[in-house]
């Protein structure tokens, strides 16, 4: 089946004027040398990572979270980051293990993860296989999160459907008095899950359009490096 070859309203065509419109790359970005890079994609994630902080770089901490469910199906969706472990090219990031990632790597223990930084025009990709973690790295993930945070993983049943506003209300009511009455506990189903890379790409930007591209590949113990085409 083939859609149409031009299907777009004006009112649409109105819209993607301006999206083309809107500036792109517009600088400054930061420099980047493939050649001065490190040798493993870990140390290059976290400096990226700190100057993105240190830059004031909007929620450099939020990444997206791709997978795919047992049929094949792709989603992704927008989460944040739980822990780095830069020796090892390893990241963490917490989720419902009855949501549709939880049960996505649960049939197919592997992820993607998408970081994008319009500010410094910068992308990290990684892919690799998702182990899920133990009970006390789960209890000290969770409880190290503010009250409304703890409250909003008791609240109701992650993408599940939902009836309106008024029974969210009340069900987030409820798990605001849990919480207090209940500072300690933990929802069963709640996960941490750790990513090792096995691939991992960094993308920098440059507002000429020559941009870079530089792929780590985990190879034994250690990681080879290849330069690609933008």
């Amino acid at each position: 089946m083939h859609a149409e070859d031009d299907d777009t309203s004006a009112a649409d065509s109105d819209l993607m004027a301006k999206v083309w419109a809107a500036p792109v790359l517009a600088g400054p970005l930061p420099g980047f040398d493939p050649d001065t890079a490190p040798a493993a994609p870990g140390r290059l994630f976290a400096e990226w990572l700190g100057k993105a902080l240190a830059d004031g770089v909007p929620e450099p901490h939020i990444v997206t979270v791709s997978t795919a469910a047992a049929d094949g199906t792709p989603s992704a969706r927008v989460v944040m980051l739980r822990g780095i472990d830069s020796a090892d090219c390893a990241v963490r990031f917490a989720g419902d293990r009855l949501s549709g990632k939880g049960r996505d790597i649960s049939a197919r223990p592997a992820a993607a993860l998408t970081w994008y930084w319009p500010a410094h025009g910068r992308q990290i990709r990684m892919a690799g296989p998702v182990d899920l973690l133990g009970a006390e790295a789960t209890r000290r993930d969770f409880l190290g999160r503010s009250p409304h945070s703890r409250a909003a993983a008791f609240t109701g049943r992650v993408s599940a459907p939902l009836g309106g506003p008024e029974e969210y209300e009340r069900e987030r009511r409820a798990a605001e008095d849990l919480v207090a009455a209940h500072p300690g506990r933990i929802p069963a189903s709640h996960a941490v899950y750790r990513l090792r890379a096995e691939e991992a790409e960094f993308f920098q930007a440059r507002p000429e359009r020559w941009h870079l591209r530089l792929r780590y590949t985990r190879e034994g113990g250690g990681w080879s490096r290849t330069l690609l085409w933008p």
